[in-house]
């Protein structure tokens, strides 16, 4: 597997992971395992506390290389193709730190789906978003745009290839920001930093409690997230936020 399709950086608790298979940052088997490793491994490095997913040049990723696709001659080879691209969102989603996605470009079909994946979703003016499976005789996407978009505009995307644009992705509240592509990776790692100075266990259960509820009746998701909340009030963390809130000064925090 090569280290250099998707590059990682450290610096200040914060990752910044970009793609980095030009020309477009087609998603080939190479770039799904590099992306499980690096969320895998945020989940236990503690100098991580966030990661910023981005992309080098102009396209976030044009989706999966098409110059790769399993060998329905081969046994198996299918089946593990399907489970290398699911596990590469849920490498994102399950990662026990926050991922802000900075897409700087067009992000199709597979691509759509990395920052789908994401916690927080920022992306450039200039980026175009869509799912063109059909296009090429194929189809999926609706179990992935049920959670951003509305019955109709899902199925109009998956019938058609239709794209979206990032302000449009904005207006429906889908993203966070659409900014000019200049001013994209700062805000992300803005928001970064300061996500990066909470409580890493309060956000290690925050994230937890995003994934968990979503899947819960309100009552029962409620009473989840209470139980996190009692058990994280006795760590030496949320003392310690208590004293500098008294005290009028910034937390330390271990992350104990």
């Amino acid at each position: 597997m090569s280290l250099d399709v998707v590059t990682l950086e450290v610096s200040g608790h914060v990752a910044v992971a970009t793609l980095n298979r030009p020309p477009v940052n087609a998603m080939n088997w190479a770039m799904r395992e590099r992306l499980i490793e690096i969320f895998d491994q945020a989940t236990d490095r503690e100098d991580i506390r966030v990661v910023v997913l981005t992309a080098q040049g102009r396209v976030f990723c044009a989706g999966a290389d098409l110059k790769q696709r399993p060998d329905p001659n081969r046994h198996g080879q299918s089946w593990w193709h399907n489970r290398l691209t699911r596990e590469t969102g849920n490498a994102i989603k399950e990662c026990a730190k926050p991922v802000i996605a900075a897409v700087n470009g067009p992000a199709l079909g597979a691509g759509f789906g990395l920052m789908a994946a994401c916690d927080i979703m920022l992306a450039a003016e200039e980026a175009v978003f869509g799912m063109p499976e059909i296009d090429v005789g194929l189809a999926g996407g609706a179990a992935m745009l049920r959670e951003l978009v509305g019955r109709s505009r899902q199925r109009r995307m998956m019938y058609t290839g239709m794209k979206l644009t990032a302000a449009e992705l904005y207006r429906l509240g889908v993203i966070e920001a659409c900014l000019p592509r200049e001013d994209l990776l700062p805000e992300a790692m803005r928001i970064a930093q300061e996500i990066a100075g909470k409580s890493p266990l309060g956000i290690k259960y925050a994230k937890l409690s995003c994934n968990m509820v979503e899947l819960m009746p309100q009552k029962d998701a409620y009473r989840f997230e209470q139980n996190f909340t009692f058990e994280l009030s006795k760590t030496e963390d949320a003392l310690e936020a208590r004293r500098a809130q008294l005290e009028k000064r910034k937390p330390v925090f271990k992350g104990r």
